[in-house]
């Protein structure tokens, strides 16, 4: 099995991380959950019956959920 190259220092994934401030990595994910939530109403929109069976379903788990 052929060895992998050795990647330099700057590009590795790690130190990409790591040079992302708290604030960017909160505003990306800000920005993500509002996509997520604008994208389910849209769904729950376009597909009312389905909306209307997760709902019910998702109640009928959550009552039957033990604490």
């Amino acid at each position: 099995m052929p060895e992998l190259p050795n990647l330099p220092d700057n590009d590795s994934p790690e130190r990409a991380r790591s040079d992302e401030t708290d604030a960017e990595r909160r505003r990306r994910r800000a920005r993500f959950l509002r996509e997520l939530a604008e994208a389910r109403e849209l769904r729950d929109r376009v597909q009312p019956r389905r909306a209307k069976t997760a709902r019910l379903r998702h109640a009928m788990r959550m009552r039957t959920f033990r604490w």
